[in-house]
């Protein structure tokens, strides 16, 4: 069965909390561009975990794989370093 990216992007990526999700990780992305740090091909990485704290201590360049998979707990959610 195919993926329905209509009805994926109405039940959630449109919804206003993650649409300032996303407009802070975007903004983030910027900010560290527009300070001579090289993106290209590299996620930003929020340190705190938290995508509406774009504070520059917070925000690093690492790869995409390292930057979208983390460690998981028992009951698969993140776990806390």
């Amino acid at each position: 069965m195919p993926r329905n990216y209509k009805k994926e992007y109405s039940n959630y990526h449109s919804k206003p909390e993650q649409r300032k999700k996303r407009s802070s990780r975007n903004k983030a992305r910027r900010k560290l561009a527009n300070s001579g740090v090289s993106v290209a091909g590299r996620d930003v990485h929020h340190k705190d975990g938290n995508p509406k704290n774009n504070s520059r201590k917070n925000l690093t360049t690492t790869s995409k794989s390292k930057n979208r998979s983390f460690a998981r707990n028992k009951s698969a959610g993140k776990k806390r370093s």
